[in-house]
């Protein structure tokens, strides 16, 4: 046993959480982890007040929260992935002419960690260490649309966290989840003037090697630009593959 059992119990009950498809009830989670129900109620009413447990009061259910999200994020945050993507998406700017970003996504904004920009271009608000809401960029919605339903119900749980910048983009979880099936079925995101008018973005995901989405790879170019667009999608489709590649050390992600 830990010499810190409560903190030992709080990351057995955020593990668990973790490996569920839903949020579960109270009695799972104390099953599961083996627990007392004023201990697990208790940790995880301090969770809740934490960010990285979520309630669904009118189901009696507990998820994952922001924070949780924040926390696994991190590590895609740091110089390896910057590393193993900056060439890559320096050679996507070349082959479409157009500014390039790789973003992570950071609770429910997404945040920019690469910037690759087009000589002779405007410079765009995807400056690196810019935070976005994800669910209005292109970025954020492969991401979105790669993960769990039950992670994006945790992550929306209500009106209140959708964030409007210019009176566009899904307002409720029904309809974000319609705009994450059609990029599904698209095969890669795409966003026009709901991050800056007269600017759309594609994206595409780049994946672990169990399928989860690690970064959105983008290409944000004016809107007027229709004849080109489904070039532009293939370009980061394949730079986003080539990523997956590297990210999972040559291994295809789990599907």
């Amino acid at each position: 046993m830990s010499q810190v059992p409560a903190a030992t119990r709080t990351l057995r009950v955020l593990r668990f959480l973790a490996t569920q498809a839903d949020p579960v009830p109270l009695d799972r989670v104390m099953r599961a982890c083996d627990l007392p129900r004023s201990t697990a109620y208790h940790l995880l009413n301090a969770m809740i007040d934490e960010g990285f447990v979520v309630h669904l009061p009118d189901e009696h259910r507990y998820g994952l929260g922001v924070a949780a999200f924040e926390v696994g994020s991190g590590f895609t945050r740091q110089e390896p992935l910057a590393r193993l993507a900056r060439r890559p998406l320096a050679e996507l700017v070349d082959r479409t002419g157009h500014g390039a970003h790789l973003a992570v996504l950071h609770g429910r904004d997404v945040l920019y960690v690469i910037e690759e920009r087009a000589p002779g271009r405007p410079p765009l608000v995807t400056d690196v260490g810019v935070r976005l809401p994800a669910h209005l960029t292109a970025s954020g919605r492969t991401i979105l649309a790669a993960l769990p339903p039950s992670q994006v119900r945790a992550l929306y749980p209500d009106r209140s966290a959708f964030v409007d910048r210019h009176g566009k983009g899904p307002t409720s979880l029904s309809a974000l989840r319609t705009v994450l099936a059609e990029t599904r079925q698209r095969g890669h995101a795409t966003e026009d003037g709901e991050v800056t008018p007269g600017l759309q973005s594609v994206a595409a995901p780049v994946l672990d090697h169990n399928a989860h989405p690690v970064a959105g790879v983008a290409v944000t170019f004016p809107s007027g630009v229709t004849a080109h667009v489904a070039a532009i999608a293939a370009a980061v489709t394949e730079t986003a593959r080539r990523l997956t590649r590297r990210v999972s050390g040559g291994r295809a992600p789990a599907t």
